[in-house]
């Protein structure tokens, strides 16, 4: 079956794209902010006692991130006056509604990640999934006073259905396909896909590959330079993935704040969120226009 979503597109072939000020690199966090079901199996640190109900090793492992990790993550990133892009299940406006608060008083971005991390769409009806989208969506526009724009399902899970079904509910982008360093156009009208990653994500690196904390500095400070060096004639974008019960942890918190001191005080970094790169892209936001004006003058 042929991947009809999106079209082939080399990096190399593309209209180039100009962040704010002259930037080169756009960065955003994307702070994974998740509620898991007691009874049910989820991303796990210890495999041999995943499968029971319940699994206090790992249920607790995971739930150490609302109730600990957010908040030491929430100091570090105030520090650096980050606003975080919120990947957020909407159960947890239910479950920790503090998190709700804090994220309100910060002008945090909220996107949709689903209802849980627990269950996933993948095997949906259409009229199921339309039903299961609306409630996460209205659930999450009543909690923040906003609709939100962007979506990146639980476990980067999407049905064929799932864009289109977006778009009938007013957002305009999803994160889930981490193919690309720009955002680029779906064929779903009004849709983009903006970058995350698999890649610079606390959870693959500390998890899955035992990166240190000292590697991560350095693997976070690679992806810049390499990203701004090949930014001199368009635009790229540099997402951090962050999950609280990993990189919150009280031996790895002062990494990620020595990580983000090097991106937020490099030349040409555009620090913002997943909505304002996408804002951008897509032509509606005053900075964008304005650098649509200054393109005509010049032609």
């Amino acid at each position: 079956m042929d991947n009809e979503l999106y079209d082939y597109s080399p990096i190399t072939d593309r209209s180039p794209i100009r962040w704010p000020d002259d930037a080169r690199v756009a960065f955003y966090v994307g702070l994974n902010v998740e509620h898991y079901q007691v009874d049910r199996p989820s991303t796990s640190i210890f495999p041999g006692t995943a499968g029971l109900a319940p699994d206090p090793l790992n249920y607790g492992w995971r739930d150490y991130g609302p109730r600990v990790g957010i908040w030491r993550l929430t100091e570090i990133l105030d520090r650096h006056r980050i606003r975080a892009s919120v990947l957020l299940n909407s159960d947890v406006v239910e479950h920790n509604p503090q998190i709700i608060t804090a994220g309100l008083a910060r002008d945090w971005a909220w996107l949709a990640h689903g209802k849980n991390n627990s269950i996933f769409q993948a095997d949906m009806t259409l009229e199921q999934e339309r039903d299961y989208l609306t409630e996460v969506v209205e659930t999450i526009e009543r909690a923040t006073g906003r609709r939100p724009r962007g979506w990146m399902g639980p476990a980067l899970t999407e049905t064929f259905h799932t864009p289109a079904l977006l778009a009938e509910l007013g957002l305009n982008y999803v994160l889930d396909w981490t193919n690309d360093d720009q955002p680029y156009r779906l064929n779903v009208p009004g849709m983009l896909s903006v970058p995350y990653t698999v890649e610079l994500n606390d959870n693959t690196l500390f998890l899955g590959k035992g990166t240190s904390g000292p590697d991560f500095v350095q693997i976070v400070r690679d992806q810049l330079d390499q990203l701004y060096a090949e930014s001199a004639d368009s635009g790229r974008v540099l997402a951090l993935a962050l999950h609280p019960f990993v990189i919150g942890q009280a031996f790895r918190a002062k990494y990620l704040d020595q990580a983000l001191e090097y991106v937020v005080n490099h030349p040409g970094v555009w620090s913002t969120t997943a909505d304002d790169i996408a804002a951008h892209f897509a032509g509606e936001s005053p900075l964008a226009e304005s650098a649509r004006a200054e393109d005509d003058q010049v032609s």
